[in-house]
């Protein structure tokens, strides 16, 4: 018994799962791993500064759940613990969310932990959630990503501390954990549930792994658990380089206030060790993604095969997402859905239907100087009118050659000045003979995304394109000699033409 308690305590402080003044709520079901959990931690307390908090969920599906409520009140009333019970419709939440039995009820768990600390404790800084995983636990889960196809971080399974929850027991195998109950005169539960194989995880637990440690290893759960903290530590340092890579080679942008994009220099990312590009890859589909479990290996590796592949191509992926590849880079795009009832099944991932999916129709902004705009992506125009005289002279040396602010002359202009996206038969001159080149085959020549063509604001006057920001004006409303009035226009923050940054042209 007391080589057991010592061998959690040295893993407590091994993987500093506890800080002095933490307030922690220990999820108590009555069963054995976490009534020897509440039992453990209440000892600790006695030789550590910090409290304890006693958390049951009835998930309101057994009959006796009452019972083993009413058990872990008593047992919490021995021990001199706060006791907090939390009834949950766990297959209604279920149901209603399209999710399984199991992810539900951990769901609801987790939520039912941090409002009971929140009750106590306005500030969770200096809380924790303790929870009763063992060392078999953690084989199981293992082994049941590696059934399904995980990755280094499935595989990695439960984790000993995973932001504020706690996993004291993972140490321990379950033939560990009855043993000391029983020599602390400790009674729990037994949950029916656990005796059904109608979980994966359950037959995983009463067939797969008892075979391995009687027929193959007697050691295997041990050998199991060693391997998961390698790789836990294996992930941990390519998260680090991942991370790095993102810094490179990702840039985040908004193409407009309903939807989020990420843009992959994908000529420099190939460079990388093929390890590397992929974690990146699948480092902007979590990123871009409103949820992960939709998001699997096949998804990475199709947008490896479009980045490595030829031509300018798109791609459909769940969640909405459109990945397309232009010149040498990757664009993701995702339009935020604000209304769940747009999005339809579409095989086993989610795509956005024919509504949701057409382009809303972009605001025009009409320009009366002097004003100032801020547009929903956080860009700011000012516009300024000045008299000729105050600003030019014949050397032309207070025009601004700043790529974000332009001078034009305003008595050149023949409509109502607006600043809006493209349309179809807009068009710029392009030399002084007023040569004119279409707005769309001058943007494919500059080899500006598609995924922004139709997103960047353009200065107009009429169809005629006076300013494609961050790129070039047109020629006929260029400052000259015989300029009355200059209209000053001052473009700061956001993302224009692929950058953000104020160049010389």
């Amino acid at each position: 018994m007391d080589t057991t308690y010592t061998k959690v305590k040295n893993y407590i402080e091994k993987h500093h799962m506890i800080e002095d003044g933490d307030l922690i709520a220990v999820g108590v079901s009555g069963g054995a791993d976490s009534v020897c959990l509440l039992d453990m931690m209440h000892r600790l307390s006695g030789e550590r500064c910090f409290s304890l908090l006693a958390v049951h969920v009835d998930h309101g599906v057994r009959a006796e759940s009452a019972q083993d409520a009413a058990y872990v009140e008593k047992l919490c009333r021995n021990l001199g613990i706060p006791f907090v019970l939390r009834k949950v419709d766990m297959e209604g939440y279920a149901a209603a969310n399209g999710m399984s039995l199991e992810e539900a009820g951990r769901m609801l768990r987790y939520g039912a932990f941090e409002e009971a600390l929140r009750e106590q404790r306005r500030d969770l800084a200096q809380c924790r959630i303790a929870v009763a995983h063992n060392a078999d636990d953690r084989a199981e889960t293992m082994l049941f990503h590696l059934f399904r196809g995980s990755g280094i971080k499935g595989m990695g399974s439960i984790r000993p501390v995973r932001e504020s929850v706690i996993r004291p027991l993972l140490c321990l195998e379950r033939n560990e954990i009855e043993p000391y109950l029983a020599c602390r005169k400790l009674h729990y539960c037994h949950d029916c549930t656990n005796d059904s194989d109608a979980y994966a995880r359950n037959r995983i637990r009463h067939h797969i792994l008892p075979y391995a440690k009687e027929e193959i290893c007697a050691g295997a759960v041990g050998h199991m658990n060693g391997l998961a903290d390698l790789l836990e530590e294996t992930e941990r340092y390519l998260t680090v380089q991942t991370e790095k890579l993102w810094e490179k080679y990702v840039e985040e942008f908004q193409p407009d206030a309903a939807s989020v994009s990420l843009c992959v220099c994908t000529g420099e990312l190939l460079r990388e060790d093929p390890v590397m590009c992929r974690r990146v890859l699948l480092a902007c589909l979590e990123g871009i993604a409103p949820y992960r479990k939709d998001i699997t290996r096949r998804h990475v590796e199709s947008l490896e095969k479009l980045i490595r592949g030829n031509g300018s191509k798109e791609l459909f992926l769940p969640c909405g997402i459109r990945a397309y590849k232009e010149y040498d880079r990757l664009f993701l795009y995702r339009k935020r859905i604000t209304d769940e009832k747009t999005m339809t099944v579409a095989g086993k991932g989610l795509k956005e239907n024919a509504e949701a999916d057409s382009e809303t129709e972009k605001a025009a902004y009409t320009i009366v100087p002097p004003v100032e705009l801020c547009l929903p992506d956080g860009s700011i125009y000012s516009f300024t009118l000045f008299e000729c005289d105050a600003l030019y002279n014949e050397n032309q040396q207070n025009i601004p050659r700043n790529r974000y602010t332009k001078w034009f002359d305003y008595d050149k202009i023949t409509t109502t000045v607006l600043l809006r996206t493209k349309r179809p038969g807009d068009f710029l001159s392009i030399d002084a003979a007023l040569h004119k080149k279409s707005v769309k085959q001058y943007m494919i020549n500059e080899k500006i995304p598609k995924i922004q063509r139709d997103s960047m604001y353009l200065l107009a006057d009429g169809s005629h394109i006076m300013w494609i920001p961050g790129y070039r004006i047109s020629q006929q409303y260029k400052v000259d000699e015989s300029t009355r009035r200059i209209l000053q226009v001052q473009l700061r923050g956001g993302h224009h033409g692929g950058t953000n940054r104020s160049i010389i042209d």
